[in-house]
């Protein structure tokens, strides 16, 4: 048995000098007593965007000149800045560091304090679960780091969904050699209905699920069972991925500076609320009392009068997040399943968190049209969870609240003031205003990249995260009314070649 370590999968040119002391300093502070830790951090971290707080001080006298493009950038700047603050500041990893008991864990009507969350065994169960449909090209690697996951009580369920490649002969040969148990469907129902179907015959008392196209750290797993185990309230937590394949073209090299930056500034703002939005595909760890009752509801998922088969993490995640208010009704529907029948778990007030150093590396497209494709399915199914989670978000805390509906609120007003600064403004010879708008997304880029230079000292990676900005701003925001009207069209398909 084969297992891939992180050394192979790192990012080339990093520095072996600058490393090293980096770290010592980051585990010298993680080191310090609670509160000589948080001040530490906060110190740094305020000191770190300094120049984005004086700029949006210079800004504000402005203001009632220039209320609709100065209003719009400096809350983008300013949310930019709190989710940096929160990110680096206030975050811990539930691995490291146990989350406080008591007021701390009082983050929304309904939560209650530690004590009615029952406890883990100490070393639980896991079934590490992945569905996978024609990835004959890398299936054998993505199975290979889930057996070789340096976790002792591990079941490995690998369903294949009516591969029409290869992929169910490399399945069978790593059946017969390794403790894997394979399901092989004849008829494609999609990655949801598959992973519910490898739920039917798991045992763990935690579900976990990759992504045909991720390896694994081998310390990965057993980092998250140790957040769910330490932490009775979290009944999920989402892993830390980055691209694989990074080197690959410069469109690969950008898109890791962005996961780099989803997960580790805007993951632990939202797990500093205990309100991760979405637990996503390359590592998603569940305790099972707290999900499983849901898988059916999750695999029968209907939108706009069809069925909706993105397998959206953000649903999943959701039906955590919201099943003290929308739980009840969920099973009701679902109530002759095995998965809700053979035992109906209560429904909790479960807090979702981030695990910074469970790491998981995923293949992204390295072409563009596979990307454009990826990223219209990604904006389907953050419209579609948008009408689930965005409906009990508020009841969750200012803060988790203020995260989502901030979020929602850039995402669908970006293709107007695209379209407002780059296609209007010109149109009626204002040209300053078009500039003014691409110094607002350089400036924001530039703060990511600084983000990421700061997390990955040494790593030459960081000036891609501008062209990501540029992408993100002048491009990808006008995929928004597409998908939205494009949205009752859905396969599987990963496409990440």
């Amino acid at each position: 048995m084969s297992t891939i370590a992180p050394e192979s999968v790192s990012v080339a040119g990093l520095s072996e000098q600058r490393v090293p002391r980096t770290i010592a300093f980051a585990q010298w502070v993680d080191a310090q007593p609670a509160d000589v830790r948080h001040g530490l951090r906060r110190v740094l971290v305020l000191t770190a965007l300094m120049p984005l707080i004086v700029l949006l001080a210079v800004q504000a006298p402005l203001l009632p000149e220039g209320t609709l493009l100065l209003g719009y950038g400096m809350l983008v700047l300013t949310a930019t800045v709190s989710m940096m603050y929160l990110g680096f500041a206030r975050y811990e990893d539930p691995s490291v560091h146990p989350i406080k008991s008591g007021s701390r864990a009082r983050l929304f009507r309904g939560a209650t304090d530690d004590h009615d969350f029952p406890a883990l065994p100490a070393l639980p169960t896991v079934s590490l679960l992945v569905a996978v449909r024609d990835e004959l090209d890398g299936i054998e690697q993505c199975v290979r780091t889930m057996v070789g996951s340096r976790y002792p009580n591990l079941e490995v369920i690998v369903i294949d969904d009516a591969s029409t490649d290869g992929t169910p002969d490399v399945l069978r040969r790593l059946a017969a050699e390794l403790d894997v148990t394979v399901i092989f469907k004849e008829v494609n129902g999609g990655k949801k209905h598959a992973l519910t179907d490898g739920v039917r015959i798991a045992s763990g008392d935690i579900l976990a699920f990759t992504d045909s196209d991720c390896i694994l750290d081998p310390d990965a797993l057993a980092r998250c069972v140790r957040a769910l185990v330490t932490n009775p309230q979290l009944g999920a937590v989402s892993g830390h991925a980055r691209a694989l394949n990074a080197e690959d073209t410069v469109l690969t090299r950008a898109q890791d500076t962005w996961y780099d930056g989803q997960f580790r500034v805007a993951k632990a703002a939202e797990a500093t609320f205990g309100s991760v939005t979405c637990v996503s595909g390359p590592l998603a760890v569940f305790r099972r009392d707290a999900i499983v009752n849901y898988l059916p509801a999750w695999a029968n998922d209907t939108f706009l009068g069809r069925e909706f088969r993105f397998a959206t993490d953000r649903q999943l995640t959701g039906y955590v997040l919201g099943q003290v208010w929308k739980g009840r009704d969920l099973k009701r529907r679902y109530a002759d399943d095995p998965l809700v029948a053979d035992h109906d778990y209560a429904e909790r007030p479960w807090r979702v968190g981030y695990v910074r150093s469970a790491r998981v590396w995923t293949t992204v497209p390295a072409r563009f049209r596979p990307f454009l494709k990826q990223q219209v399915r990604w904006k389907k199914s953050f419209i579609r969870n948008l009408c689930f989670t965005g409906s009990f978000m508020w009841r969750r805390g200012f803060g988790a609240a203020a995260l989502f509906y901030g979020h929602v609120l850039f995402v669908a007003v970006a293709p107007l003031m695209a379209v407002r600064h780059l296609v209007w403004a010109p149109a009626h010879g204002l040209y300053f205003l078009t500039l003014l708008y691409l110094c607002g997304v350089l400036t924001k880029g530039f703060a990511w990249a600084m983000a990421f230079k700061l997390s990955n000292p040494g790593n030459p990676l960081w000036r891609y995260r501008l062209l990501m900005a540029a992408l993100g701003s002048l491009l990808l925001s006008w995929l928004l009314p597409y998908s939205l009207a494009t949205i009752r069209k859905g396969t599987w398909a990963r496409g990440a070649q």
